[in-house]
């Protein structure tokens, strides 16, 4: 159980949830993001909550509405969490049609709803792909640069399904024109 009066911002363990910091206080209790667990009311009086690190009150200078929108970054960044992307409407229940020229062979229908999921994927992977490549400790800058080109060449050819997304913020982007 805490004793003392922890800030935005303290470190604390909780028995079950692990190492957080408390990002908002209520009355009866803390708003705390657990590294592990995401973001959890956890009451005051709670005997499985140990401080780690205080802050004081007072000396508190990030708001909780900074924090979390750091720490989604963050999530976003560092976790193959994928975001909620949408289809376009026009596209939502629709079926894609692969004819050969040989009418002799099968057609081959697949949802468009299965077809956007996989390009999502493949994007996700893409993602998760150029972070190890920026964060792995064998590579120097200059072959890092180098692999992030492929990856940049490939989200350019990607870009023929951007007709796909809903949001213009998800789509593919490729090599920008000089």
């Amino acid at each position: 159980m805490i004793t003392q009066t922890p800030g935005i911002g303290s470190r604390v363990q909780h028995t079950r949830f692990g190492e957080g910091i408390i990002a908002g206080s209520r009355m009866q209790y803390y708003k705390i993001s657990f590294f592990n667990k995401g973001i959890v009311e956890v009451p005051k009086d709670s005997e499985e909550l140990e401080l780690l690190e205080l802050i004081a009150p007072e000396e508190q200078t990030v708001l909780v509405d900074d924090l979390e929108t750091t720490l989604i970054g963050i999530l976003r960044k560092w976790s193959d969490i994928s975001e909620v992307v949408h289809i376009a409407d026009k596209w939502r229940g629709g079926t894609l049609v692969l004819k050969p020229k040989d009418n002799a062979a099968s057609v081959k229908e697949i949802p468009m709803d299965t077809f956007f999921h996989k390009i999502v994927m493949l994007r996700d992977r893409l993602r998760v792909l150029e972070q190890k490549i920026n964060a792995h400790p064998k590579l120097d800058d200059a072959e890092k640069v180098e692999m992030q080109q492929y990856i940049t060449r490939i989200y350019g050819t990607l870009t023929t399904f951007n007709v796909l997304f809903k949001n213009s913020s998800q789509v593919f982007v490729g090599e920008k024109s000089k």
